[in-house]
């Protein structure tokens, strides 16, 4: 068994983006519209760690391929009761990108939680707002043939 042996697969374009959701309190939504986060802007921290994330995928996941990607772009956007986190990766390889994608969403939304958990727990130490749900992968693109 294990890696997939992709040699003879040809190097092309390919894209993927994920997509995770945090459920927050509204206290703690209200708080990083305010800029009051104790350990600073969960959105900046969390891009970078979900970029970081998402380079190493083959350490964290392990038949996954180490492939160089060429971009690693994340966005935020806060809801009524959750911020969604989106992960878009992009690389010329011989295999898809789409676990680098999630593991750079799911990264992501972990570093928000561990930022805000402070302001999420109640009087028992529990978390009975957060939860992260709907990680998925939204598109798969593969492109040309690279000649």
């Amino acid at each position: 068994m294990g890696m997939v042996d992709v040699s003879e697969k040809p190097v092309i374009v390919r894209e993927a983006e994920a997509a995770g959701k945090i459920h927050l309190s509204p206290l703690t939504l209200e708080e990083i519209k305010k800029g009051n986060i104790k350990k600073g802007d969960p959105f900046l921290v969390s891009e970078v760690a979900g970029m970081n994330a998402a380079k190493q995928t083959h350490i964290l996941i392990p038949h996954c391929h180490q492939i160089p990607l060429h971009t690693v772009n994340l966005t935020f956007h806060m809801g009524q009761s959750e911020v969604e986190a989106r992960c878009y990766v992009k690389a010329r390889a011989q295999t898809g990108v789409e676990m680098e994608a999630l593991v750079g969403v799911t990264i992501a939304l972990n570093t928000i939680w561990d930022m805000v958990k402070y302001l999420e727990k109640d009087q028992e130490g529990q978390y009975p707002e957060t939860r992260i749900t709907d990680i998925r992968v939204l598109r798969k693109i593969k492109g040309a043939v690279d000649k």
